[in-house]
């Protein structure tokens, strides 16, 4: 390996030790949590396997060109996203500035959800996991009523974890065990990024490869569960004639949009620690396409779960009917089989319908499991967590699980303050003052701002800054530094 700090012919900045580095350090701030509890969610909206189409065909047309050309401008420029768009033109540093601005605040959220992580991670170490059950009631002749009108996951989700309250008008005051989770990690991105690529270049070599390793544990383990292929044939089944709908290319070309990690900046600054020569075109293509497959493959775990979930569910809920079949018919225990249900109700009613209703059965359906599906935080620790308790050994997977969200968030966190960090750093501010007080100061700010999203009210906060912080301000961003290159620079 090289030296941490190369000097180079533009006179001492950072370098990358080599290209597996950096490419590391590409992957894991494009694949982030949008890959694993976003395009599942929009497949599954979608079209399930047509969805796949115009997703590609985004890929090819609009995510490659874009990549390209951030990582073209970065590396031949060797400047951040303020510094690169400046050498332009000098009024087109609004550019630089509206990303460090945007990644700047998509960074106070994203570890927001970094500190859940840590919070559901240190409650996973007890069997049975604390959202397997409601809690009892003041006088523990019952479950808490909330509670037993939604879930024992949900419960736990807005009342233990959030502590949510009933609007965002309300802030419900700071929830320490939130506060300690987030300051807890703050540190932990303090300590990762405090020397720039010299330390963070470190890291990615496990934090990039930790959520592979754990996707693939996942997936063996979920493609072996009962229902997995149920859940996969739902999943990839295309239905062709949602092509017809508009809505479904302008989704797929904004989730290739996000899930690169494009307009931020941080992709420009990582290009910029690359030597002049590198191959700007097999890194994009390297990424761009491990991005799309890292997808492919967390919506196959995610769904053979979900599939194996949605089974268990099912055969609970024939079950709990077949006791009042039994009943009400007085048959022996046996004599109705979880497989002979829907024959046994045809027979006595002339369709499983009518038997459901006559008996005012509940009504059993692996598709209706499946077609209550979740993206966001609702997926990961909700759903998901929920699919979890259902499998053998389920604290184990639920900290497999929630460490590799954590993984995917701190990676994401490393783009996000690299973002901010070099066009500060090219402005000059570092010939001012060390780099380490750069960061310091960047991260207690940081900090103090994402306080807002400790309260009660926080979820609410954070759902406004995901609408609003990462979306149309993007999206102007990148047209802006088409029409740069398209029409200014030619």
């Amino acid at each position: 390996m090289g030296q941490h700090v190369s000097n180079d012919e533009e006179g001492g900045r950072p370098a990358w030790d080599n290209q597996v580095q950096f490419l590391l350090a590409c992957i894991a701030y494009a694949v982030g949590l949008g890959n694993i509890w976003r395009f599942p969610y929009l497949a599954q909206t979608y079209g399930g396997g047509a969805f796949l189409i115009p997703y590609i065909l985004m890929l090819v047309f609009e995510g490659v060109p874009l990549f390209l050309l951030e990582l073209a401008v970065g590396q031949r420029l060797r400047q951040g996203s303020i510094g690169a768009w400046t050498k332009f033109h000098p009024y087109l540093g609004g550019i630089g500035i509206g990303s460090m601005v945007v990644s700047f605040m998509v960074g106070l959220y994203y570890n927001t959800i970094i500190a859940w992580c840590f919070w559901y991670i240190c409650n996973s170490f007890t069997e049975p996991l604390p959202w397997n059950e409601c809690p009892p009631n003041a006088n523990l002749t019952a479950p808490v009523q909330e509670c037993a009108l939604s879930s024992a996951t949900e419960y736990y989700w807005y009342r233990k974890t959030l502590n949510i309250t009933p609007s965002i008008t309300e802030s419900g005051g700071i929830q320490v065990h939130i506060l300690a989770c987030i300051i807890l990690a703050w540190l932990i991105v303090t300590a990762c990024v405090i020397k720039g690529i010299a330390s963070s270049g470190k890291v990615v070599y496990f934090t990039a490869t930790f959520p592979y390793v754990v996707m693939f544990c996942f997936l063996v383990r979920g493609l072996t569960l009962p229902g997995s292929s149920t859940g996969l044939s739902y999943l990839f089944t295309p239905k062709l004639e949602v092509l017809s709908d508009p809505q479904i290319w302008l989704t797929a070309a904004t989730q290739i949009f996000f899930s690169l990690s494009l307009a931020f900046g941080g992709m420009i600054a990582f290009s910029s620690y690359n030597p002049r020569d590198s191959d700007v075109e097999a890194n994009t293509y390297i990424v761009a396409v491990t991005n799309s497959l890292t997808s492919l493959l967390a919506t196959v775990v995610i769904f053979s779960v979900l599939g194996f979930k949605a089974t268990v569910d099912f055969e609970s809920c024939v079950s709990t009917n077949i006791e009042i079949l039994l009943d009400y018919y007085d048959q022996p225990q046996g004599s109705i089989s979880i497989a002979g249900y829907d024959a046994f109700l045809t027979e006595k009613h002339g369709s499983v319908l009518n038997g459901t209703t006559f008996h005012n059965l509940t009504e059993c359906s692996v598709e209706k499991n499946l077609d209550e599906g979740a993206s966001g935080t609702g997926l990961a620790f909700i759903v998901f967590a929920e699919a979890i308790l259902r499998m053998p050994g389920s604290p184990f997977w639920s900290v497999l699980f929630f460490l590799m969200l954590l993984t995917l968030g701190l990676d994401s966190m490393f783009g996000n303050i690299e973002g901010v960090l070099t066009p500060l750093n090219d402005m000059g501010i570092t010939k001012k003052m060390r780099n380490e007080y750069v960061v310091g100061i960047i991260v207690i700010v940081s900090f103090l701002v994402s306080l807002t999203f400790v309260q009660g009210s926080g979820n609410y906060w954070l759902d406004v800054f995901d609408k609003y912080a990462g979306s149309i301000p993007l999206l102007i961003i990148a047209f802006f530094e088409l029409t740069t290159l398209s029409w200014i620079f030619g």
